[in-house]
Parts: C-alpha cells; structure tokens; sequence
C-alpha cells in the first residue's frame, strides 16, 4: 500500500512539476518574471506532494529505489506532456533513451544474489 501511494503522489506531482518547469513555454509572450513567479506557484503544490511521497515510500523502499522510481516517473509524465500538451513528435532515439532508463529500474529493484 505504501508504495502505491508512494506512485500516485509521484505521479500527481510530476504533473504540477512538468507544468512548472515547462508549462510557460507556451506563454512565451509574459516577461520571464511573471514566468518564474508563476512556475513557483505551481511547483508549491508539486512539494506539497513529492514530501509525503518520499516520506511514505522511504518507509518500504531504500533512497536508491525511491530516486529511480522518481525518474521514471518523471520522464513517463514528461513524455505524455510533450507529447499531448506540447504536440512534440516521439522519435526512436528517445524511444530508445526510454527503454534504458525502465532497464536502470529492473537493476535497482532487482535483487541479485551474488
């Protein structure tokens, strides 16, 4: 249960966190001073999640899984942002950059027995 909480907060998080850093890109007519007080408004909320989010998760998993479940996260909804929001094509090359960074996911939470 924790550690699906853990996602949900991440990924509602990273929604608030990808408009933040991205989301005026798209008003690039306000000076950038409005753009930065605007993005903080909006990365407030983005903190509001990602604390408890980790604070929850550090409890059943270690800070190195929590990190890269962090980044795969991040760039799953960064992806559907630029790809659905922004209307950026999806090449093969960041399809492949995609499939190594699930592949640093399946070796952190992989046990290994040596």
């Amino acid at each position: 249960m924790n550690t699906i909480t853990t996602v949900v907060l991440l990924v509602i998080s990273n929604i608030f966190m990808n408009f933040a850093w991205y989301g005026h890109l798209k008003k690039m007519e306000y000076p950038v001073w409005q753009a930065i007080l605007v993005s903080w408004g909006i990365a407030f909320f983005e903190y509001v999640l990602m604390v408890p989010a980790n604070r929850i998760g550090f409890q059943t998993l270690s800070i190195f899984q929590l990190k890269i479940l962090q980044e795969i996260i991040t760039i799953s909804v960064f992806v559907l942002i630029a790809v659905l929001y922004f209307k950026e094509a999806m090449k093969w090359n960041y399809i492949v950059a995609f499939a190594f960074i699930i592949g640093a996911v399946f070796f952190v939470f992989y046990d290994f027995k040596a």
